[in-house]
């Protein structure tokens, strides 16, 4: 069988791409950076991960938080280091996968869905039965992704507004 491609780039899909698979369809969730960051992981690195460092450069041995990276408009990239312009994204998504500061199940459940995604890339060579099996699988895994994150906001903005409560009833 042939190598998968995007077919709207027309670019081998590897397996470090970050994939999308919508209605059976696999693409790359942006052509432009197949390795880029997933819109989840961006999600989750933005709502919990703001006020830290999220990657650390081996060029210039800097850490550095998400405002602090950098981009380049003209290549399509982003997040690199600032001082010397390495790309960074790796180091930010090996953040998301170890970062103390996520709920726990949010933090297994990205890493899962990056799992999943590699999986059905490295076996998509394989029977289209099992193709089929994968794709699935990345799907639930991603749909369980948005889930558990859409718990923990939930669960974020009740804490918030129990603590703004009592504030009030503290006032009164």
């Amino acid at each position: 069988m042939a190598e998968p491609k995007c077919p709207r780039c027309l670019e081998v899909i590897c397996c470090e791409d970050t994939v999308q698979v919508r209605r059976g369809l696999m693409t790359h969730v942006d052509c432009r950076r197949p390795r880029g960051l997933s819109p989840e992981e961006r999600a989750i690195l933005f709502r919990y991960c703001w006020n830290h460092a999220v990657a650390k450069c081996v060029a210039c041995s800097g850490s550095f938080r998400q405002a602090e990276l950098g981009g380049d408009l003209l290549s399509h990239r982003i997040h690199l280091c600032p001082r010397c312009r390495v790309d960074l994204t790796e180091s930010v998504r090996g953040h998301l996968f170890s970062c103390a500061i996520l709920p726990e199940e949010l933090r297994l459940s990205a890493g899962a869905t990056r799992d999943a995604a590699r999986k059905l890339v490295a076996q998509r060579y394989q029977l289209s039965e099992d193709a089929d099996r994968l794709i699935q699988e990345a799907e639930a895994a991603a749909a369980t992704l948005r889930e558990i994150m859409k718990q923990s906001l939930r669960r974020d903005s009740m804490w918030s507004e129990r603590r703004m409560g009592e504030g009030r009833l503290r006032l009164v």
